[in-house]
Order: structure tokens, then sequence, then C-alpha cells
């Protein structure tokens, strides 16, 4: 399924049913995840619209962070910035 054009919503849908995390700028699924809970899980990179290098070094430096956060069976929402 090509996501890249389809509401947050269905992109929500599609991440649940396939124990997606998604990993999003967008606040729009951090408000999803207050509303709807979880799955999926959700990790917001509070970085403004800077270039994809900054979200590429955020996430990087946060594995660790990540990797407990996907290991963390009651996590739905880190926010990361």
């Amino acid at each position: 399924m090509d996501l890249r054009e389809a509401e947050g919503i269905e992109v929500w849908r599609y991440a649940a049913e396939h124990d997606f995390i998604i990993v999003s700028k967008d606040s729009d699924f951090h408000l999803m995840s207050t509303v709807h809970g979880f799955p999926p899980k959700v990790v917001w990179l509070r970085i403004g619209n800077g270039p994809t290098n900054d979200a590429v070094s955020l996430l990087r430096e946060q594995h660790a962070t990540m990797e407990r956060f996907h290991a963390d069976p009651d996590a739905a929402f880190l926010a990361l910035g």
C-alpha cells in the first residue's frame, strides 16, 4: 500500500494493523495517540521543519531510548527533540 498521499487516520490504521511504530514530525499523530490510544505506538520528533539530516541525527542519538520504548508494552507515545 502506498501511504505517501494517505490521510493521517489511514496511516494510523495501517500502522496499527501491521504492528508498526509511527515516527513523525507531525503533531497530529500525538493527538491521535491521546484520542485513540495504541496500537500503534508513536514517536514524535519535535524538531520543526528542518532538514532530514536533523531527524536522522536525532534518531541515531536516541536509538537506546527508542529500543526501550519499543520493548515497553505499556508505552504508547514518545516525544524526542
